[in-house]
């Protein structure tokens, strides 16, 4: 019988999709956190770089940095991760300020946590680790977080993918608006595309709906139904909610 070590069963354990955010406690460039608990009433973007001072983290967290004001406005905060210690994380961000420049963004302050995780430990928690793609760096993944402290999306990319933080963000707007409107967002929907209305859960309601008198709902099978949702109802009713 195959056994496992206890480290490496650390190393690949992940929380999954509707699980409570793994908590801990961790020192980070802008002091000290206990997560998820400080975050309470707060949409969380946690996320992981393989290391400090490469250059695709440091596009990553030029674009994060320039964007955290559009999180902001949801109600998101941004939490960063990776396996170095805290002087190399401080060094980095002040060069990233000082030097770099990417696409036309430069003078870039990074202000949100940027945690120290030297013993791996909160890697672990999260399953950042994968051995088969290196095991000692984190792999760049994305927890986003609900208010309750509930783990809502998971995404994982390799180190060599830089990751699409405007898919993150409609990520966000995706999650509040289900949230807020009780529906349902198809592929690529953005604010202002028609979603998706909950699945008929009776033959009745199937019926009503394929002989058209749902108002406003328009079905191409009884499976199949979506509204419009003007994306003007959609920013203010999930800035409000959020705010």
């Amino acid at each position: 019988m195959t056994t496992v070590s206890e480290d490496t069963a650390c190393m690949t354990t992940m929380p999954r999709i509707g699980d409570p955010a793994p908590a801990f406690r961790a020192k980070t460039t802008q002091g000290d956190i206990n997560f998820p608990a400080d975050y309470a009433g707060k949409w969380v973007i946690l996320f992981s770089h393989p290391a400090d001072f490469t250059p695709v983290c440091t596009s990553e967290f030029i674009t994060f940095a320039s964007m955290q004001k559009e999180f902001a406005a949801y109600n998101t905060e941004l939490v960063g991760l990776s396996v170095d210690g805290l002087y190399s994380h401080i060094a980095w961000l002040r060069t990233i300020k000082d030097k770099i420049a990417f696409k036309d963004m430069r003078n870039v302050e990074v202000t949100f946590p940027l945690i120290e995780d030297v013993s791996m430990e909160v890697a672990g928690k999260y399953g950042m680790i994968m051995p088969g793609e290196d095991s000692t760096k984190a792999v760049r993944a994305v927890f986003v977080i609900d208010p309750t402290g509930t783990v809502r999306t998971i995404i994982y990319y390799p180190l060599s993918l830089g990751r699409n933080f405007d898919e993150l963000l409609r990520v966000v707007k995706a999650l509040q608006t289900a949230d807020q409107f009780d529906v349902a967002t198809p592929a690529d929907w953005r604010p202002g595309d028609r979603v998706i209305v909950p699945t008929a859960g009776s033959c009745g309601t199937a019926k009503e709906r394929m002989d058209e008198r749902v108002e406003g709902v328009e079905c191409e099978d009884w499976f199949f139904c979506t509204r419009q949702l003007p994306a003007t109802e959609v920013e203010s009713a999930i800035r409000r909610h959020e705010s």
